[in-house]
């Protein structure tokens, strides 16, 4: 029975590191066509929501307790702003920098830790945080964007308008999966997935009504326009969100998170196949710093 559930975490696991950066690219790839990050996501969550009503019979509503709605607001709330701050970040930015940049989600889950648990780093764990910043500072450091300037400081990195939306993402995509994990052992993976569809969806429905009055129409013409991609989306982000959903179950939030960083060495190949991104030597090298400094975090941190 363990071996059996080490398998489907491994195998979920392993399907996560390669659906997650997949469905960047066709976040950029529709971003490109116009498509705003709001109604992608918005898109993605309606979808999604619909197809978890065909597995209706394995789902319940009447009995699941306060405490997992709770969490499952919380959860969806925290996604669906981190998840739309991060279709940004790809609409300006370069995947093959984006994705290395999930690393510093080890970072943030040691200053939650910290302060909620009192959970103090040892030398193993400081040194995880030296290498995800200096991996960061390979991945970032291009010295064509200089325009002849003496060097780039380790603040100027940040001040890039796609690696502050990413970092707002990891740090709202890391709290988001403590509430998730909450909901997943008050119910079921299956159960907690369609209810952060149908909660993400309604919440993103309302801010498009809030804030999109006037182009909603527009957006929808690129929907069928480009249909192909969204379905192809739709399903990496499924895929995505279930496996996700397995793994926490099984693992704590902490030990996942790190796992999934190995993602980026993924994002990296992914947006030079897609998008011809240049320096991918430098930000391969970079992001595997920021893997091993990731796994040091976890395993001895």
């Amino acid at each position: 029975m363990l071996l059996t559930i080490l398998t489907i975490t491994s195998f979920a696991v392993l399907v996560r590191i390669v659906a997650n950066p997949l469905s960047n690219v066709f976040q950029k790839q529709l971003t490109q066509r116009a498509a705003n990050p709001l109604f992608i996501m918005s898109a993605t969550y309606g979808v999604l929501t619909l197809l978890g009503f065909f597995f209706w019979s394995h789902l319940r509503f009447s009995d699941l307790s306060a405490a997992f709605w709770q969490s499952m607001l919380f959860s969806s709330l925290f996604a669906m702003f981190g998840n739309v701050f991060l279709v940004r970040a790809m609409h300006i930015g370069d995947l093959s920098v984006l994705g290395p940049i999930n690393a510093y989600k080890a970072v943030v889950g040691m200053l939650f830790s910290i302060f909620l648990l009192n959970e103090i780093p040892g030398w193993w764990g400081l040194t995880g945080v030296a290498l995800i910043v200096a991996g960061s500072y390979v991945v970032l450091n291009d010295k064509r964007q200089r325009n002849g300037s003496a060097g780039l400081s380790s603040v100027g990195l940040f001040q890039r308008p796609e690696v502050r939306l990413r970092l707002a993402a990891l740090v709202l995509s890391a709290v988001d999966g403590a509430f998730l994990k909450k909901a997943i052992i008050l119910s079921t993976p299956t159960i907690a997935f369609f209810y952060w569809c149908v909660l993400g969806f309604a919440f993103t429905l309302v801010w498009i009504l809030l804030s999109m009055r006037a182009t909603w129409r527009d957006q929808i013409n690129i929907l069928f326009t480009h249909k192909t991609t969204y379905l192809a989306l739709c399903a990496a982000v499924g895929v995505t969100q279930m496996a996700s959903n397995i793994v926490l179950a099984s693992m704590p939030v902490g030990y996942a998170l790190a796992l999934f960083q190995i993602s980026a060495l993924v994002s990296v190949l992914f947006g030079y196949q897609f998008f011809r991104e240049q320096g991918i030597l430098r930000k391969l090298i970079g992001a595997g710093i920021m893997v091993a400094g990731a796994v040091l975090i976890t395993v001895l941190g």
